[in-house]
């Protein structure tokens, strides 16, 4: 899902143990926005995006992770616009039955969104705006 609202961890949490009494581990990345990159301050970040291929490949991988992986579910969010120091970015949400097959999943799940995911990202310095090559 994206989205330029914030979103409440707990809430995504309690939404993924609703979904099966199976789970026994969660995993969860939760992305924020940090005040230093690379060399230089950030004031804020800006997150634009290609809105149908960034939602059809944000389904791609959630449909990849649950063929590919032991897991019950996963559920990701990535906001956009404009996002302060501090505040919430993405979030991956990933519930299995064993602890490692949800870390592994997670952590799969976050790579191929930065790699895979048409997102922008614009890191505004005291000096002036900078896009970054790599995707958020």
């Amino acid at each position: 899902m994206i989205q330029s609202a914030d979103f409440s961890v707990e809430e995504e949490i309690a939404k993924m143990k609703a979904i099966s009494s199976r789970m026994g581990g969660i995993v969860t990345f939760l992305g924020t926005a940090r005040d230093f990159s690379k060399g230089h301050d950030v004031v804020k970040l800006t997150f634009e995006h290609y809105s149908k291929m960034a939602e059809q490949a944000m389904l791609k991988i959630r449909e990849s992770a649950l063929e590919q992986f032991s897991i019950i579910d996963v559920m990701m969010i990535h906001r956009i616009g404009e996002i302060g120091i501090g505040e919430n970015i993405v979030l991956i949400v990933v519930g299995a039955e064993h602890r490692q097959d949800a870390f592994t999943a997670c952590a799969w799940c976050i790579d191929e969104l930065k790699k895979t995911v048409p997102i922008w990202k614009r890191e505004e310095t005291p000096d002036g705006q900078i896009w970054v090559e790599e995707r958020p």
